[in-house]
């Protein structure tokens, strides 16, 4: 159920019986030359909406398509509110939530939101706000490469160009952290690629979506452990 489809009456109701908020937090970056500026926001609005269908006592607000992606200007269509902006986007998000929702979760799909994320969760904790953030993680290519290419596949395949999937830069994240914290991704990667989508498929991302959703509907288990009749 999608928190802006229902009058505020119904809302009231549905936060005065339990209700969950899980808020899609994603970015609009580049993500190479195949796939959409939306990748991101795209997996964060899936993933809540996949808990939505298997917990009635969720509701999924309007994504934050917006996010701290600093590391990737300089390529066309890239636009970052940077970390601070991001952390206090989150956490006046979160205390104008928990008027409302006892419960709020942020399911964070953008690894450059990672850190003010964090930052604003646990002030919002501080302040004995019952809040938690999900932050979908896998291993393999850290960014526009097998992994999240086969994910929009399976969410958007009319948006994937796979024709143009070129082979990026294919160094361990680690070696390549230095030039990335230096000059961003553009330092690393003309492409925008960090990995190699081009062999990628709808049933590759299908596989890793279901892990996803899973790994997701668990994290809420344990946060609250109870779905209201």
């Amino acid at each position: 159920m999608r928190l802006a489809d229902l009058p505020w009456p119904e809302v009231a109701e549905l936060a005065a019986a339990g209700a969950v908020l899980a808020v899609p937090l994603g970015s609009t970056e580049q993500h190479g030359p195949h796939l959409p500026l939306s990748t991101d926001t795209d997996l964060a609005v899936a993933l809540c909406e996949h808990l939505a269908s298997v917990r009635p006592d969720v509701l999924v607000a309007p994504p934050v398509a917006y996010g701290s992606s600093g590391e990737h200007a300089g390529f066309a269509g890239t636009l970052s509110i940077g970390q601070h902006v991001t952390e206090l986007l989150v956490l006046e998000l979160g205390r104008s939530a928990t008027r409302t929702f006892r419960h709020v979760l942020f399911v964070s799909a953008h690894g450059g939101n990672a850190e003010p994320v964090a930052r604003a969760v646990a002030r919002l904790r501080a302040r004995s706000r019952d809040v938690t953030v999900f932050q979908p993680a896998w291993d393999g290519d850290p960014h526009a490469g097998h992994q999240e290419t086969a994910l929009q596949l399976a969410l958007h395949p009319e948006l994937v160009r796979i024709d143009r999937a070129v082979r990026g830069n294919t160094e361990p994240l680690p070696a390549l952290m230095p030039r990335l914290r230096t000059g961003g991704v553009r330092a690393v990667s003309p492409s925008g690629v960090l990995g190699d989508p081009t062999a990628a498929t709808e049933a590759d991302g299908g596989r890793l979506l279901a892990e996803l959703g899973d790994a997701l509907v668990r994290h809420v288990a344990a946060w609250r452990p109870t779905v209201p009749a």
